[in-house]
């Protein structure tokens, strides 16, 4: 478990440093990129490794029909995340798209893990990005971009099935059925 709050530590400080601290990461210039990366991906590393040897401790016992919603809520969080890429309609819909699919997987991610390590992984995930959308909001302003071609949305919708369902095959392989059954 250890390993496990470590790596969420190190996930929130490394995606912080520039909101936080922005002369002393402007002044370390690329050096600065390079050490938030390998603070991120060092952070990530943790998380996996300490998730995956964590004693399981159960806490609750989710309703089997959360499976449904949390597969419905997966794919609202795939969806989520495309539109920051998107050039379509709703481009500018959301402020933090990226950060607010976080929330929605985190939260998806909760109602079926009842378990003490799936609380603290899950859980501090969504703490970070309400944070980190608050620290942002307080840090700089924001302009609505224009909103594009209303296809680019139909091909996003798209791309988030294939993507939806390659995860699901990545949870399989993973030895997690992510459907009822």
């Amino acid at each position: 478990m250890v390993y496990l709050i470590l790596g969420l530590i190190l996930w929130t400080a490394a995606h912080l440093f520039k909101r936080v601290a922005p002369e002393l990461r402007a002044g370390m210039g690329n050096v600065g990129k390079g050490l938030v990366a390998v603070g991120v991906l060092a952070g990530l590393g943790l998380m996996i490794y300490g998730y995956r040897q964590a004693e399981f401790v159960n806490i609750w016992f989710p309703p089997a029909w959360t499976v449904h919603l949390n597969n419905l809520m997966m794919l609202g969080a795939v969806f989520l995340y495309g539109m920051s890429a998107t050039k379509g309609r709703l481009r500018g819909a959301l402020r933090h798209p990226q950060l607010t699919a976080v929330k929605v997987w985190a939260v998806a991610h909760l109602l079926v893990n009842g378990d003490l390590a799936s609380l603290i992984l899950f859980g501090g995930l969504l703490a970070w990005a309400v944070l980190e959308v608050v620290v942002i909001n307080l840090s700089e302003a924001w302009e609505r971009p224009a909103p594009g071609e209303a296809k680019r949305d139909i091909i996003l919708g798209v791309i988030t099935v294939v993507l939806f369902f390659g995860m699901t095959f990545v949870h399989n392989w993973l030895g997690v059925w992510p459907f009822p059954g």
